[in-house]
C-alpha cells in the first residue's frame, strides 16, 4: 500500500498543446520508476488510452461505464481488477469511451456531480501512489470532476502565439474549485511543450510564461521532436518508442521534478 497517494490532472482547456501526450509519459515514467500508477482518460476522444495501446472500443469497462454505475448504484466504487492491464508494469488504465462526451447531459440534473469522480477514485489510493487523470480540452464537467480529484494540477503550455491565451479563464475555475469543492487544489507544474530553440518565438513565449507563473513552472522543458510525435500512432508513450530521444529524456526528467515536488509537499 503507498504511503502517500497522490492525484494529479492534467489540464488545459485549450487543445493542441500536447495535454495527452504529457498525461500519458508522466504515468508512464511514473510506473517506469517503480511506483504503482493509474492513468484515467477523462476525454471522450480517448487518445490517452489509444496511447497506450489500447483499444477504448474493446473495453468492458471504461470511464463511462462506471459513472452510470454509479448513478445507478450509488454505493458502487471502481475496483483495481476491473481496470485495463497495460502490459506494463506497475501502470494501470481506466480507459475512455467516445460516450463520455454525453457526461454533461447525463450529469446534468445529478445532484453532487462535481464530485463524481473523486468519489470513484478514493478507493484505489489504498493500491496506487499516483493516478494521473487526462482531461478533455474544455471546461466543462469531466474537467471539473477532475479538479475536484485532484491534489495537483499539470499545466502543459505550447510554445507558440497565444500561449497563454485562455489561461485566465482556467486559474478563475481552479480559485472556484478551490473555494467551493477542493481546497487543497494547486498548480504543480506549468510545463513548456513543443518548445523549438532555434527560433525566437520559442524564447519569447518561455520568457512570458516564466514571468506570468513564476516558480510553477517546470525547469524542463519539453521540446519539439519527431519522436514524441510518432510514438503515439505506435500507442506507445515515447519513453518506451525511443527513450533515448530528446523528448523521452524530457519527459523522464520531468517525472523526477514531478517526485521531487510531492516530496516537498508530503514533508
Amino acid at each position: 500500500m503507498p504511503s502517500q497517494s497522490w492525484t494529479l490532472a492534467v489540464v488545459n482547456q485549450k487543445g493542441g498543446v500536447g495535454k495527452t501526450t504529457t498525461a500519458v509519459n508522466l504515468a508512464a515514467g511514473l510506473a517506469l520508476s517503480g511506483e504503482p500508477t493509474l492513468l484515467v482518460d477523462a476525454d471522450p476522444q480517448a487518445n490517452a488510452t489509444s496511447g497506450l495501446g489500447v483499444d477504448a472500443r474493446t473495453q468492458s469497462h471504461n470511464l463511462f461505464s462506471l459513472i452510470q454505475a454509479r448513478l445507478v448504484h450509488p454505493q458502487a466504487t471502481i475496483a483495481s481488477e476491473i481496470l485495463t492491464d497495460t502490459g506494463r508494469e506497475n501502470l494501470a488504465l481506466l480507459p475512455a469511451s467516445i460516450d463520455l462526451a454525453g457526461a454533461d447531459v447525463l450529469l446534468a440534473s445529478q445532484i453532487a456531480r462535481e464530485t463524481l469522480l473523486r468519489s470513484l477514485l478514493a478507493p484505489l489510493h489504498e493500491d496506487y501512489r499516483w493516478i494521473v487523470i487526462d482531461t478533455p480540452p474544455s471546461l466543462g464537467v469531466l474537467t471539473i470532476n477532475a479538479l475536484t480529484a485532484a491534489d495537483g494540477l499539470i499545466v502543459p503550455v505550447q510554445c507558440e502565439y497565444y500561449a497563454l491565451e485562455g489561461l485566465s479563464q482556467l486559474l478563475q475555475t481552479v480559485d472556484l474549485v478551490r473555494q467551493h469543492l477542493n481546497p487543497r487544489l494547486e498548480i504543480w507544474k506549468v510545463v513548456l511543450t513543443m518548445h523549438d530553440s532555434r527560433t525566437r518565438l520559442a524564447e519569447q513565449v518561455e520568457q512570458e510564461v516564466r514571468k506570468f507563473f513564476g516558480a510553477k513552472v517546470a525547469h524542463t522543458v519539453i521540446p519539439r521532436n519527431i519522436r514524441v510525435s510518432e510514438s503515439p500512432s505506435f500507442g506507445q508513450p515515447v519513453i518506451e518508442y525511443d527513450p533515448r530521444s530528446r523528448g523521452a529524456q524530457a519527459y523522464l526528467e520531468l517525472v523526477e521534478e514531478v517526485k521531487r515536488y510531492a516530496a516537498s509537499c508530503a514533508r
